[in-house]
């Protein structure tokens, strides 16, 4: 049950896909998406950036449908249709009027049960990926972020770039594409997640059909969890700004503390009220744009802060940044902040929900990372429920100033150096 408002319907099919169906019958549209516990941690060097070039692959073609006939499909219903892969999981979701339910379901369980693989268009597309990993390395406030990641996590999967690298995407062929679909993308290993207005059984009967015959297989494994190195790196380029990227420890996905470091977080800089935009942009004008976030994976996460400044203020900024978070680390939170942080944390979530795509997203990626779905009142109970002695305990034990990897991207100063 779903608080008061909304029940869950779950079922395991003999394969071992997880179905997952929300009905709103007050909506008039419905999303559905395929879900694959895959992504870039279960690549290698060799297969780097295969899970996204199989989500590419998808939209290729069918031995039922052409790449233009999967387009003029969903055209003609009105529907929309898209696909992404993150460091943990591979999603095809489709949104479609409730009537084209049939119709959006056949379309991203043909795209995913019989994808052609044709030898041309996978040349063709290893073209396309590396024209976009080209795109990635000349967006320098994007690739700061992997940049970080693979900073703090040397060596460990969870590093890797979802984009993968063109040394691994140039040598893909068909054979070794197909041996990792068929490894990774099998029923066990997937959750369907629909919601919208819909009936559950008639949802659960109609992915059974879609999905017979395809056989069980097993989760992959992640490996271990990735240790934290506290590094200084730099990728000196010649770029109008200096993109700096400071990292912290993090919390896994369940972690009692996760919640209560996404308020600490929004504190930081997460919102035009927060500390690091208040300083660093409104007092200062040292930066157009300045924010924290937070990741939290199954078994790691990380604490992070984003600045694109002048390469004349990288060292003022850096210094602004670690002020802040000596503050925060000292007792320095006031009760007010953390009741804001509370509020805008809540109000996101509750606002997303309004929203069937955001709904199935919730239900699916629960299901597949979790092994079950979080209700809408546990999630406030547990922020709502993150002290002020919580907070600073968080944000001491996380966010120290000396336990800090620090990245930058642009023409670096010297005097950056030392920070």
């Amino acid at each position: 049950m779903e608080g008061a408002t909304a029940t869950f319907v779950k079922e395991t099919l003999p394969g071992g896909m997880r179905v997952v169906v929300e009905p709103i019958p007050h909506v008039r549209s419905v999303a559905v998406g395929l879900w694959y516990g895959v992504g870039s941690r279960h690549e290698d060097e060799t297969t780097s950036g295969l899970s996204h070039f199989l989500e590419h692959m998808f939209f290729k073609g069918t031995a039922r449908r052409s790449a233009r006939d999967i387009a003029e499909t969903m055209d003609q219903v009105g529907g929309q249709l898209n696909a992404v892969t993150t460091k943990e999981y591979t999603c095809i979701y489709t949104r479609v009027l409730d009537e084209h339910f049939p119709i959006g379901l056949d379309v991203i369980a043909d795209m995913a049960l019989n994808s052609r693989l044709d030898p041309q268009d996978v040349e063709r597309e290893k073209g396309i990926i590396l024209e976009e990993i080209k795109l990635y390395e000349d967006t320098p406030d994007e690739q700061i972020h992997d940049f970080l990641v693979q900073t703090m996590w040397d060596g460990h999967a969870l590093g890797r770039s979802v984009l993968g690298t063109a040394e691994a995407v140039q040598a893909f062929d068909v054979a070794e594409v197909a041996r990792f679909f068929d490894t990774y993308y099998r029923p066990a290993n997937m959750v369907v997640g629909v919601a919208g207005n819909v009936d559950p059984p008639v949802v659960v009967n109609s992915v059974a059909a879609a999905f017979d015959g395809r056989q069980g297989g097993a989760r992959p494994s992640e490996g271990g969890a990735p240790t934290r190195a506290v590094r200084r790196e730099v990728r000196r380029k010649d770029t109008e700004q200096v993109h700096l990227a400071v990292g912290g420890t993090g919390v896994p996905l369940e972690h009692p503390d996760m919640y209560g470091l996404q308020l600490v977080s929004m504190i930081l800089g997460g919102g035009p009220s927060s500390r690091l935009f208040q300083e660093i942009r409104e007092e200062r004008g040292l930066a157009y744009s300045v924010y924290s976030y937070t990741a939290s994976y199954r078994d790691g996460g990380l604490s992070a802060i984003y600045a694109g400044v002048s390469p004349r203020h990288a060292a003022s900024v850096l210094e602004l940044v670690q002020a802040e978070l000596l503050a925060l680390s000292s007792g320095g939170i006031k009760e007010m902040e953390l009741q804001r942080a509370r509020d805008q944390v809540k109000a996101a979530m509750v606002m997303s929900l309004e929203s069937t795509s955001s709904r199935m997203s919730r239900l699916a990626r629960g299901e597949l990372m979790l092994g079950r779905v979080l209700d809408t009142d546990e999630i406030i109970a547990r922020i709502d429920a993150v002290t002020l002695d919580d907070a600073h305990r968080i944000a001491d034990a996380l966010l120290g100033p000396n336990e800090l990897t620090v990245c930058a991207i642009g023409p670096v100063h010297p005097d950056l150096a030392p920070i």
